[in-house]
């Protein structure tokens, strides 16, 4: 039987160990200190002014969703939680590596030494967060002044202005680390030496009232788009996934995966696949992903013989592709609709095969590397069954059924959606602990084991009250899951603001085009080390709008004089892939430092690992580039409007086609189809991915058309496994 203290229903010997346990509490600090803040305050009255101001943001939020307001005036508060937040909940710096003048504090004072910077708020915190506060909000307190003068600001709004930008670019060096605030501080830097640099690079500088006025007082800069998204839309579906997690609904995810997978040959790492799919539509964060699945699938990899830094590198390599399923990306997929000014479900639509094929090649990818190690499965009775578990949780997929309906079936919007999908889960939350008392009640007095000098009223009003309690745990929990969001949307809108002002985007363009000397493959291959280089250490959220705004114009560009007409869907979700590898590229990826943590293996190592695991997510976006097919475009207008692919079987045909192409290059990768594969098979591997995947480019030396060259790719897959499956039942001689 199945209870929390045992989620997965893992036998006795296979418990984590103490010492796991202390790994996996390792692993989940890191997760608080990127994801949430570090800090958790022994004073009662820091403790529930913290508590106090996530209630009030996620109550603003909900609020915000029934009745909308001015954008302006909604973002302006927006950040004035997310800023003072930030402050509150991560410290100035990390308690092992305090600057110099806390060390010279210490000694003046020796009780500061005995002070914890995780557990104790410092009075600087205070001001700092109040100040950056009334710089958010004096957008609200002053819109009306601010509105009559615009162009012209004030002395007060440049002061506060400018106080609003400095604690910014410091609350994102806490809640993000040095990455974005580095870049946004370059960024700042050029507006003011523009004049003084290269030709390439020259501009005519911007004077300080004139920053101030388009980064602070318009919606081109902090309060551009960005925050625009992570206000009416990012923060809704954050918190539908913390409620659904505190309601128990990961832990559910996660049984299923292994009830389901548990029993095939790699059924933990394929259950990690799974699991990690399942919790990634819902949380959109790498790092969050690999702690909740990696703390019960690493270990029970390693326990079946994955060495450690490949268990943790199927983790991390599963929990990372978390941010590619739809519905939120990684609160991406708004931010894309919104800034290319397409439908949200239209993006959802172009994301949805790519998500799955790079999903299910990493299945295949895990059952190769069981194949190769030689690991056998779990026997099914260590495993909870797959009917009783599923039936156990179906209540969780009511939620997330009313949330597909509303935006798929009746074409609502997402925050109508997310509103409406919220509502249903909190009721969901608030009635079934009091049900489940109930029928444990008369389960007991069926068996007659039921206590009678217990009392049903005041048991039942416990049940219901740890209901009330989930739900308030997981409105702070969705608060703090916000911070780092709404910082970084609030940052990236400096580096939005800067290129606009300054014309960046055409330098760009013509530095790209200058180091691929006109080809359009050397020019993807520049943008897409840009994106990872720049997505290291920085959340895939703001790395993204950063790439938006600077390279997918680029690709558009360069593209259209190379003769190539890309939909400008392909190029954001060419940069946003990318962004995401990020997490696992060496030698900064956050994840895989997590997943290393849990398996207690070398983190560059497991990162290393993990990017070869998602090479196949790295050629995506160079095939669905020049093959819009497996994005479901069948082309685009004149006008720039979508043309889409609406026939069920030739979808069919695409999926599947581009699924057999993606098994063949992870066989051609990892050396393996149903045995050890010799150099000419690998070779025809890869060339049967070239064909399906680029039928067009191979037209003019085959004589067949673009079908065609599929159907022979596909064809010569199957064949080479079927000549494999003979091999290997040859019998081979006794030497």
């Amino acid at each position: 039987m199945m209870t929390d203290q045992n989620p997965v229903g893992i036998p006795a010997d296979q418990k984590p160990s103490r010492r796991k346990a202390s790994v996996r509490e390792s692993a989940e600090d890191l997760v608080a200190i990127v994801e949430a803040g570090a800090r958790e305050p022994k004073n009662p009255i820091a403790s529930w002014l913290i508590t106090f101001l996530c209630l009030g943001w996620s109550g603003f939020q909900l609020y915000l969703a029934y009745a909308p307001m001015n954008s302006h005036i909604a973002r302006s508060w927006h950040l004035g939680f997310a800023i003072c937040l930030a402050f509150l909940c991560y410290p100035a710096y990390k308690q092992y590596s305090p600057p110099m003048w806390v060390t010279w504090t210490q000694k003046v004072i020796p009780s500061f030494a005995r002070r914890s910077i995780r557990t104790h708020i410092p009075i600087y915190d205070y001001v700092l967060a109040a100040l950056a506060t009334a710089g958010a909000l004096y957008i609200w307190w002053d819109y009306s002044g601010i509105i009559t003068r615009m162009g012209l600001p004030s002395q007060t709004d440049i002061i506060m202005g400018v106080i609003l930008v400095v604690l910014l670019l410091e609350a994102a060096r806490r809640a993000l680390g040095p990455a974005l605030a580095i870049l946004a501080t370059i960024f700042l830097f050029y507006t003011v030496v523009g004049p003084h640099l290269p030709e390439i690079l020259r501009h005519r500088g911007v004077p300080l009232d004139f920053i101030i006025s388009d980064m602070y007082l318009t919606t081109t800069g902090i309060f551009g788009v960005p925050l625009g998204v992570s206000t009416d839309f990012v923060f809704l579906f954050v918190l539908f996934g913390a409620l659904l997690d505190r309601a128990g609904g990961g832990k559910y995810f996660i049984d299923v995966a292994f009830s389901a997978l548990g029993t095939f040959r790699g059924g933990p790492a394929k259950a990690a696949v799974m699991a990690s799919g399942l919790t990634g539509m819902v949380s959109g964060s790498s790092i969050a992903n690999t702690v909740t699945t990696g703390t019960f699938t690493i270990p029970l990899m390693k326990k079946v013989g994955f060495p450690a830094h490949k268990a943790a590198a199927v983790e991390v390599a599963s929990s990372v592709n978390g941010q590619l399923m739809p519905p939120i990306m990684g609160a991406a997929a708004f931010i894309m609709a919104e800034i290319i000014g397409i439908p949200y479900l239209d993006v959802v639509r172009a994301a949805l095969f790519p998500a799955l094929i790079s999903y299910l090649a990493l299945l295949y990818i895990v059952h190769i590397e069981a194949m190769k190690i030689g690991i056998k499965a779990i026997p099914r009775s260590e495993l909870p069954k797959f009917t009783k578990t599923v039936l156990r949780g179906c209540h969780f997929l009511i939620p997330l059924s009313v949330l597909i309906f509303y935006l798929v079936v009746m074409r609502r919007s997402p925050v109508t959606a997310a509103f409406l999908a919220i509502q249903s889960l909190v009721v969901l939350m608030l009635i079934q602990r009091p049900i489940i008392a109930f029928l444990s009640l008369g389960a007991h007095r069926r068996a007659g084991t039921l206590n009678p000098d217990i009392d049903l009223k005041s048991f039942l009003a416990t049940a219901a009250w740890q209901g009330v309690q989930d739900v308030w745990s997981g409105l702070i929990m969705g608060a703090r899951n916000m911070i780092s969001v709404g910082v970084a949307t609030a940052t990236a809108g400096i580096i939005v603001g800067v290129v606009t002002i300054t014309g960046l985007v055409g330098r760009f363009i013509t530095i790209i085009a200058t180091l691929s000397m006109g080809n359009i493959v050397l020019m993807l291959f520049f943008t897409a080390l840009t994106s990872l280089i720049l997505g290291m250490g920085m959340p895939t959220t703001a790395n993204y709008i950063i790439m938006a705004t600077l390279t997918a114009p680029v690709i558009i560009q360069l593209g259209g004089d190379a003769g190539l007409i890309f939909p400008l869907i392909a190029a954001h979700l060419f940069v946003f892939y990318f962004g995401i590898l990020a997490d696992v590229t060496p030698p900064v990826g956050l994840a895989a430092y997590a997943g290393a943590a849990i398996a207690r293996t070398d983190p560059i190592k497991t990162g290393v690992q993990g990017f070869a695991y998602s090479m196949r997510t790295a050629i995506l976006p160079f095939i669905f580039l020049f093959n819009t097919d497996l994005l479901m475009i069948a082309g685009v207008t004149a006008a720039g409007a979508i043309i889409w692919l609406d026939d069920p079987v030739q979808l069919a045909w695409i999926f599947f086609s581009g699924l057999i192409a993606m098994f063949a290059f992870a066989s051609a990768l990892q050396g393996w189809l149903v045995t050890s594969c010799n150099w000419f098979e690998r070779i025809l591997l890869l060339a049967v991915c070239a064909t399906t995947f680029r039928p067009g480019f191979f037209e003019a030396y085959f004589p067949f058309e673009r079908l065609g060259m599929q159907i022979m790719g596909v064809s010569i897959y199957f064949a080479l496994f079927a000549w494999q499956m003979v091999r290997t039942r040859r019998p081979v001689a006794n030497p």
